[in-house]
């Protein structure tokens, strides 16, 4: 019996196709800076944060990552003020996920979120920046909402009217 190559070289192009797009999606650059927590009883908190600026690095943001150092997280900037969901798809690691206002200070905290989750979490208000850190981060630091984050992307949305 003969086989038809058709489908197997549809298969292999599908598969081309796949490795590219994996390669693409792994390689993809964020900028870093750093940014402080400053909780109400004065003490701080200090990471280096990946920002996640554009649409593409957001829609990417931490998926398909299997480890992220206890002090560094990814920060993403919406660009605007409005009310934000979030979900796990993808996303290997547990995460806190801190939504934060435009001026810097933490709306909500959502603590130890479910990794490959489809839920949506939602920041029950508008917000400007998620901040995303290894879960289990902002109970182990003390962490809460009205605490103030600053860096210097926050601080420049901050300061525009």
């Amino acid at each position: 019996m003969r086989m038809s190559s058709r489908p197997t070289a549809s298969a292999l192009v599908a598969l081309l196709l796949f490795v590219v797009a994996s390669t693409v999606a792994f390689s993809a650059t964020f900028a870093t800076e750093p940014l402080t927590i400053r909780k109400a009883d004065g003490t701080t908190a200090a990471f280096t944060v990946e920002l996640a600026i554009s649409a593409d690095q957001r829609a990417l943001g931490l998926m398909n990552r299997r480890e992220m150092a206890a002090d560094t997280g990814m920060l993403f900037d919406f660009g605007l003020t409005r009310r934000v969901a979030m979900w796990m798809k993808n996303t290997y690691l547990p995460l806190d996920m801190l939504f934060i206002r435009k001026d810097g200070t933490i709306s909500r905290i959502a603590a130890d979120t479910a990794p490959h989750s489809e839920a949506i979490i939602d920041s029950r208000e508008p917000v400007h920046f998620v901040l995303e850190l290894n879960a289990g981060t902002a109970a182990r630091l003390g962490i809460r909402p009205g605490d103030r984050v600053m860096s210097a992307t926050i601080d420049a949305a901050a300061a525009k009217p």
